[in-house]
C-alpha cells in the first residue's frame, strides 16, 4: 500500500465529511480516538533539567486521529493526525497513556476548529486506481461539492439558472 501526504486544508476536508455524512451517513467509515503519550524530556540546554527533576518530569502530548475510509472497500483510506505538544507536566507513578474514542464532531471542536497542534493528513491507495478515485473525492472537497446531496436524478440540465 502506498502512502503519500496530502496537501488539503483540515477544517475543510472535516466540514467536507461532515456535511457528507448528514446527507448519506453510510457512505464512509470513521474511527476517530486521542490518547496523552508521556514522552521522555529532550536533553536540551534551555530547559536545565537536573536528572532528579527529570524522573519526575515528563513531556506530555495529546495525539488525536481521525480514519476516514470508504464504506465500501475501495483501496484507500484518509488519515488525519494532530499532535498537540502540552509540554513538560509532573507526571504520578499512575499514569498512563489512555486512549479515548471520539465522534466526529468532538474531533472537529477540539482539535481541528481551534487549529490545535500540528496537523498531518496522509493517504493510503492500495493500487493506482484507489488512488484515482481518492483524487475525485479529494477534488470535490476543495470544491465543497456534495455528490451525495445531488441526488441520482439530473432534473435541471439545460434550463436558465
Amino acid at each position: 500500500m502506498q502512502s503519500y501526504p496530502l496537501d488539503v486544508d483540515p477544517e475543510q476536508l472535516i466540514r467536507w465529511i461532515m456535511t457528507e455524512r448528514a446527507a448519506k451517513p453510510s457512505r464512509f467509515k470513521l474511527a476517530a480516538n486521542r490518547v496523552a503519550e508521556d514522552r521522555e524530556i529532550p536533553l536540551r540546554k534551555e530547559f536545565r533539567l537536573g536528572d532528579e527533576v527529570r524522573e519526575d518530569v515528563s513531556d506530555v502530548a495529546t495525539v488525536a486521529t481521525l480514519e476516514l475510509a470508504p464504506a465500501q472497500d475501495e483501496g484507500w483510506s484518509v488519515m488525519v493526525v494532530v499532535e498537540d505538544d502540552i509540554g513538560p507536566q509532573f507526571t504520578d507513578d499512575a499514569s498512563q497513556e489512555s486512549e479515548e474514542e471520539l465522534d466526529l464532531e468532538t474531533f472537529f471542536e477540539e482539535f481541528i476548529r481551534p487549529g490545535r497542534g500540528t496537523t498531518t493528513i496522509v493517504a493510503k491507495a492500495q493500487t493506482p486506481a484507489a488512488k484515482e478515485r481518492l483524487s475525485f473525492l479529494l477534488a470535490d472537497v476543495v470544491r465543497d461539492r456534495h455528490p451525495s446531496s445531488c441526488g441520482a436524478t439530473s432534473v435541471d440540465q439545460g434550463g436558465d439558472h
